[in-house]
């Protein structure tokens, strides 16, 4: 639809005017779409259209493939966005598909579903019966991924594609082809900018673009004006999907791996994006015990003191405590010989069964305890020779003693093990 507003002419945006309606003018996702895959085979008329789901970060082209495909096969094309749509929509559009099947035309019939990972279990349900009996294929779009937002049961009968950001190279072409349709000529450090804001997102590219041709009529876009068009720019972010959960995996294994440069990398890309700067602090704390352990106790001192620090300061004076945090947990020693023994020992504990405390460490606040025997025999370890009862048994009786800790050589564990192995010496020569 168009329309004149004080002499200006409305028309659809940019981006919609520019989306490709054939391969020909296609960009990008190679990977899938090369001779001999599944898609490529659709597209070279070779094989029928399957159900599938799309799946990849906006702006990659998900909707436009999706397009392409039915139009290539010369389906019947329904769309629904699962975002503005109910039970009684997606009803509807059964009854349409079915009143096409049950006529002469043998064409397939294609079903749509835009941001599919908002649609809840009663109505991906909804689509099973009629997905397993080919009354219509279902192509589905997403950001997020389909194997935590899609039902077990739907999912088996969908083929999944994973989409990838665009590289620099397809979003080159699609600004020159946007430049040429706006009448305005790009320089060659307005378009870098351009890619480099775009991030990946052709629709962010386009929107940036038109806002910025806008504003110089006809004359060269530079990266000023690319600039003052774009605002304020984030990088691809999502606080709850897998953008998030990537990014602070990334971060966790770059600490991991003793890379402070790249674990600064990921904590600033998180930043930048929108993370909450307490869940990273909380995520800080966490690597501390788990991945530093005893190899640098100071370490989680540390890492509550950054949490402390962001909470009385808050952003941005607050993060400059989460990077030292961060530095220095790349930096020090590593040991998971806690994480590990708590996890086997909890394991343990689990599929064991409940053992009596032994009566000499039981605990015999009363004289009635005392005379049950409770705490007798206990062997007070200050008033031992060095502090240690040698030989002394501490497991539930006729359990056999688990050594489930074992200490690293790094850090501080290295003294640990040392004092350990002399203790089991001294354990061995009894009391």
């Amino acid at each position: 639809m168009w329309c004149v507003v004080n002499n200006l002419t409305a028309m659809p945006p940019l981006a919609e005017r520019l989306r490709p309606q054939a391969m020909a003018d296609w960009c990008g996702q190679s990977h899938l779409l090369t001779a001999g895959t599944p898609l490529a085979t659709v597209l070279e008329g070779k094989a029928l259209l399957y159900s599938m789901v799309l799946w990849g970060p906006p702006g990659c082209g998900k909707t436009t493939l999706a397009r392409i495909l039915a139009r290539k096969s010369n389906a019947h094309w329904f769309a629904l966005s699962a975002v503005t749509t109910g039970l009684r929509e997606v009803r509807a559009v059964i009854s349409d598909a079915q009143a096409l099947a049950e006529s002469a035309d043998t064409r397939q019939r294609v079903l749509f579903v835009d941001e599919v990972h908002h649609f809840n279990k009663t109505q991906q349900d909804a689509f099973l019966p009629h997905v397993e009996s080919g009354l219509f294929v279902l192509i589905g779009a997403t950001t997020e991924n389909p194997s935590f937002e899609l039902n077990r049961a739907l999912l088996s009968r969908l083929v999944v594609h994973a989409f990838k950001p665009l590289n620099e190279e397809a979003l080159h072409i699609i600004a020159q082809r946007a430049a040429a349709q706006l009448n305005c000529d790009l320089d060659d450090e307005a378009t870098a900018s351009l890619v480099a804001l775009a991030d990946g997102d052709a629709r962010r590219l386009l929107n940036v673009l038109e806002q910025a041709a806008v504003t110089i009529s006809g004359e060269t876009v530079t990266a000023a004006t690319i600039a003052a068009a774009a605002g304020t720019a984030r990088r691809q972010f999502d606080k709850g999907g897998d953008h998030f959960y990537d990014q602070i995996s990334a971060l966790h294994k770059s600490v991991r791996g003793s890379d402070p440069d790249a674990a600064l990398y990921w904590l600033c890309r998180m930043l930048d994006g929108g993370a909450d700067p307490r869940y990273i602090a909380r995520r800080l704390i966490r690597i501390a015990s788990e991945d530093i352990g005893l190899a640098d106790p100071r370490a989680l001192s540390l890492t509550l003191a950054a949490d402390d620090v962001y909470r009385r300061l808050g952003s941005p004076e607050g993060e400059l405590a989460l990077a030292q945090a961060v530095v220095y947990l790349a930096c020090v020693s590593k040991s998971d010989a806690v994480y590990r023994a708590f996890g086997k020992m909890l394991e343990h504990v689990r599929t064991d069964g409940s053992r009596s405390v032994p009566l000499h460490l039981r605990n015999a606040p009363t004289a009635l305890m005392k005379s049950m025997g409770h705490g007798s025999g206990y062997r007070h370890a200050h008033n031992e020779d060095d502090a240690y009862a040698a030989g002394e048994h501490y497991f539930p009786e006729n359990m056999r003693p688990l050594r489930l800790y074992h200490p690293v050589d790094r850090g501080l564990e290295i003294k640990i093990h040392a004092r350990l192995e002399e203790l089991r010496r001294r354990d061995k020569k009894g009391k």
